[in-house]
């Protein structure tokens, strides 16, 4: 793969990777949505949880996001706009079927404590 699963060309160790496994913090909502996006291309399911917000958390299942993570084949994301606090962006897969799928979201996101939460999306 020559860019990141978040479609920047930069690799995954350089782009998204240092966000997932904590060594940086996503500096913007939309670096940290890209984040969230590579993890669930490489099955990051701590990290998921970890980046939606506190008030939120009660309502998302590790095993869940894992569990849906691993049976779809992440294909890319188009980010269709963003500012400080949202991100729009569609995330083309294929699921367990290997039917094509598009997922478009405008999600809101939150820095608490200098860092950025997922809080939640209108699909």
């Amino acid at each position: 793969m020559s860019g990141c699963y978040c479609g920047n060309s930069v690799s995954f160790q350089n782009c998204c990777e240092p966000y997932i496994k904590g060594i940086k913090n996503a500096p913007t909502a939309e670096a940290l949505m890209r984040s969230r996006y590579s993890a669930f291309a490489v099955g990051a399911a701590d990290y998921l949880i970890n980046t939606t917000h506190i008030s939120k958390r009660k309502y998302h299942n590790k095993r869940d996001i894992l569990a849906w993570s691993q049976a779809n084949k992440w294909l890319k994301l188009e980010v269709l706009a963003s500012t400080e606090t949202t991100v729009t962006f569609k995330a083309y897969f294929l699921d367990e079927n290997l039917k094509a799928q598009v997922h478009y979201e405008h999600s809101t996101f939150k820095l608490e404590n200098d860092k950025w939460f997922y809080v939640d999306g209108e699909y």
